[in-house]
């Protein structure tokens, strides 16, 4: 028994791999080829992908925006999980790392089900919120330029409906929030968004100790 989370080894983390993360063939082959780009770290992590399944599974969502793409892991395990009517919008400024992400929502024949939008992601949201679209989506994901998390954080909350779930990925930074002699400009955006976070009655939130940490942010307002 424990009462605090446990640190996961190497051996720890490979057991859990084994015996709880199942693994679609096409993520695998998707993450291996990600794994030859320069910024392949920015990969979701498998079981990461699994619960974010499972989330959206769970809630019964249909309309999604992601914001940040990179090659298309995440976005294909939350596709994936919607009904066929479902909505996924992708949100990345780059037009290389969204070509990887195309080539296998082809693959997984997603492609009906998702829609991108090669631009900033501020433009993307201000996009959806001038077309009338607030509290009109059950579930957000953000995974892109740490700076402007509370940014999108907010013009997220107005798109989100009452009772839907915002992501927020990379919240422990690899550990760097808690260790006060690093003051990078990532990590002191992190931090300034985690405590916005703490300090945000409007909502109740939970911070899961899965991939690089994984804020979780259910709207409770209309």
């Amino acid at each position: 028994m424990s009462n605090r989370t446990l640190s996961i080894d190497d051996r720890l983390y490979s057991y859990i791999c084994d015996v709880a993360v199942n693994e679609a063939e096409l993520l695998y082959q998707l993450r291996m080829e990600t794994a030859e780009l320069e910024y392949s770290v920015m990969q979701i992590s498998p079981e990461q992908g699994q619960f974010m399944s499972l989330l959206i599974k769970l809630m019964g969502a249909k309309r999604a925006i992601e914001i940040g793409t990179f090659t298309g892991y995440s976005s294909i395990c939350i596709a994936t999980a919607m009904p066929d009517d479902g909505r996924l919008i992708c949100s990345d400024i780059s037009p290389q790392w969204t070509a990887v992400a195309e080539k296998y929502w082809q693959k997984a024949g997603l492609t009906d089900k998702i829609e991108l939008l090669t631009q900033p992601a501020e433009e993307t949201l201000q996009q959806l919120i001038d077309a009338g679209e607030e509290k009109s989506f059950d579930f957000i994901f953000i995974d892109a330029d740490k700076q402007n998390y509370i940014r999108y954080y907010e013009m997220s909350l107005a798109l989100l409906r009452k009772g839907g779930l915002i992501a927020i990925d990379n919240t422990l930074w690899s550990g760097a929030v808690a260790d006060p002699e690093n003051n990078e400009p990532g990590t002191r955006a992190i931090r300034r968004f985690n405590e916005m976070v703490q300090q945000d009655e409007r909502v109740s939130k939970s911070l899961v100790t899965i991939g690089d940490g994984l804020t979780l942010i259910l709207k409770e307002f209309d």
